[in-house]
């Protein structure tokens, strides 16, 4: 996980750790899927996806079961980071 920006999972708004959360347990969604499961609004999904992308925790791919959505799942060194304790 990059914290270029200064930025970590733990300085994240409760929207985006619950939508990390929910990626966790479900693995990948789309953003339908993750709207479902979180029971947040489709606009607060969408911007707590946008602070998981820029922390780069989350990766987007094509959903090919339907090209107008795209499917939502955490990286795999997000996934690792967390794992592991650090030692701050």
């Amino acid at each position: 996980m990059t914290e270029s920006d200064g930025e970590a999972l733990e300085d994240l708004p409760p929207s985006a750790k619950l939508v990390y959360k929910v990626l966790e347990y479900n693995g990948p969604l789309t953003q339908k899927g993750i709207v479902e499961e979180s029971m947040l609004s489709a606009r607060t999904v969408r911007y707590a996806l946008e602070r998981l992308d820029e922390i780069g925790v989350v990766e987007e791919d094509v959903y090919f079961a339907d090209a107008r959505q795209n499917l939502y799942e955490i990286t795999e060194g997000a996934a690792e980071a967390e794992a592991t304790p650090s030692d701050d």
